[in-house]
């Protein structure tokens, strides 16, 4: 999906390091756009309503050899805890079917399934929500 520029311009992105190596990173985001990189088609990068809408959480990645370490769960917090803080009284995300049970772990529900194609062949993914 590649890197998504916004995440970092609205300051909404965190990096998790260990001894100067990448261990993973993610952020929130206040706009519309669910999951993808910049030149992913169907961006939407118009502002979300904080009493009505649910932040997103986007670009979650651990680094081959830090799963199951807690690097995920750390920056899931900081970035429930942002959005928290900015007058979010819940968050969503698209996840993978690989990341579905860290997600659900740390309190996520499903609310839609649905596969994405875009780039060929079609890959499942799955919205989940909480509140905060």
């Amino acid at each position: 999906m590649g890197l998504d520029s916004q995440l970092i311009a609205d300051r909404t992105y965190f990096i998790v390091e260990e001894d100067g190596r990448l261990a993973g990173c993610g952020g929130w985001s206040r706009r519309a756009t669910a999951y993808g990189g910049d030149h992913s088609p169907g961006r939407d990068s118009a502002l979300l309503n904080e009493a009505r809408d649910a932040a997103k959480i986007r670009a979650m990645y651990t680094a081959p050899g830090f799963e199951r370490r807690g690097v995920a769960r750390l920056i899931l917090s900081l970035c429930e805890s942002a959005a928290r803080s900015t007058g979010f009284a819940k968050v969503d995300l698209v996840a993978t079917m690989s990341g579905k049970p860290l997600y659900e772990v740390c309190g996520y529900h499903p609310l839609e399934a649905f596969h994405d194609d875009r780039a060929g062949e079609p890959v499942p993914l799955l919205r989940m929500g909480k509140a905060l």
